[in-house]
């Protein structure tokens, strides 16, 4: 039997809506000694990283952790353990993430009001409230930004009707934590959910989330102690589906009684504290300012090439920028020409807009200059290569003014 080849991985510059590069001190964190998951200096870096997410998540929660699992594990475990079966779970869907809230909420049991909007556009916020009073549900489960279309919705007056209303508001910021303001206790969130493979530059495989007073005594009414863990009896008649994903034993493993329920992801916790720490060394708001003068200078190349934008721009996602694929032009021969000829990875996008828009992120470590300019004079020579009639050589002169002149980005 022939011996497997040696891995090769080619080098990328990543500009999708996730994942995105990794900065290479989270790598080298991540090459670290492995530690027993009970080991003093292993539960310190628990510890510690609770502390971090807590600053970058904008919260005073105590509860700040994450599940192990792509961004979709954590949404899962926040709903599911939640939701109970016949509750009334109202969801606004202005894309496909929407989508993945409703079918998560129905597999929990939920009773679930869905109502749409157009891709492309969000909902005005007293439109959503005028839901709440009529439904009067347990749950409302709102993406913040919807990478599928680009689009972000604004939250702060949703989450003041919940609190009064006395709604637990859950809220998907998987696209926007640390690429764009997420203020988590400000904005009256009860619980949160992200990913480690967007804005937080860190490889996927983990979904930091918080979540206040308010879920936590959810979760104590439904909380079961594992078989094996507990001599006594310890079963709500209440208790969450999911063995995994049950945030009541979660929030055991992470408390200091560390009562054991998986064994931890140990080398993607060193990533995420590692990059949790870059962020904070970066500083929030000038982190925000990067993102955004990284998005101005897309946008101006984009534009100046004689592409359009999709979407309501009042309300587009600063970390991904959609752009409508030109009439009669083939978006997956140019993105397979980009990746091939140029190395660059850009995104198509799903459902109904499939084949109709591109989708290029702007995200953490991938969010710099030097990626910006070698997509747009990439993404030039590949439309040059399929004969669109574009503005020629204008795109970079265009993204290079926005960065000579910084105001404009403001």
């Amino acid at each position: 039997m022939e011996p497997a080849n040696q891995l090769h991985v080619p080098i990328r510059t990543i500009m999708t809506p996730g994942p995105v590069e990794v900065d290479p001190r989270v790598l080298q964190a991540m090459s670290s000694s492995i530690l027993g998951q009970f080991d003093p200096n292993f539960t310190s870096i628990m510890n510690e990283t609770m502390v971090l997410l807590r600053r970058v998540l904008e919260t005073e929660n105590h509860w700040a952790f994450p599940v192990d699992g792509t961004s979709r594990a954590g949404i899962e475990a926040m709903l599911c353990s939640v939701i109970e079966e016949g509750d009334k779970v109202l969801i606004p869907s202005f894309g496909r993430f929407g989508g993945l809230l409703t079918e998560i909420a129905e597999r929990c049991g939920a009773d679930v009001y869905v109502t749409h909007c157009e891709w492309g556009q969000v909902f005005e916020p007293q439109d959503v409230i005028k839901q709440l009073k009529k439904i009067q549900p347990k749950v409302l489960a709102m993406v913040h930004g919807d990478t599928s279309t680009g689009r972000m919705q604004p939250l702060e007056e949703i989450g003041n009707a919940c609190r009064e209303l006395d709604v637990i508001f859950v809220v998907d910021a998987v696209a926007t934590v640390a690429g764009t303001p997420v203020k988590t206790d400000e904005w009256k969130i009860d619980g949160l959910i992200t990913g480690t493979q967007k804005c937080l530059s860190v490889p996927a495989g983990m979904a930091p989330l918080t979540y206040n007073h308010r879920i936590e005594e959810i979760l104590q009414e439904r909380k079961s102690i594992e078989r094996g863990l507990n001599s006594e009896k310890h079963r709500s008649s209440r208790r969450i589906r999911s063995n995994y994903f049950d945030l009541s034993q979660l929030q055991d493993y992470w408390s200091p009684t560390r009562l054991n329920h998986h064994t931890e992801a140990t080398t993607m916790l060193y990533g995420l504290y590692e990059g949790l720490r870059l962020i904070l060394e970066e500083g929030l708001e000038q982190r925000f300012q990067r993102h955004r003068l990284n998005e101005k200078a897309l946008v101006a190349g984009v534009q100046a090439m004689g592409l359009s934008l999709f979407g309501n721009e009042q309300w587009k996602l600063p970390t991904v920028t959609c752009v409508r694929i030109p009439e009669g032009v083939d978006g997956d021969s140019v993105r397979a020409m980009l990746l091939n000829e140029f190395a660059i990875e850009i995104a198509s996008s799903f459902g109904s807009l499939h084949g109709k828009i591109w989708r290029i992120g702007t995200m953490g470590y991938s969010c710099q200059k030097r990626n910006v300019l070698l997509t747009l004079a990439g993404l030039e020579a590949v439309l040059i290569r399929h004969k669109v009639n574009i503005h020629s050589g204008e795109a970079v002169q265009a993204a290079l003014d926005v960065y000579q002149n910084k105001s404009l980005a403001v």
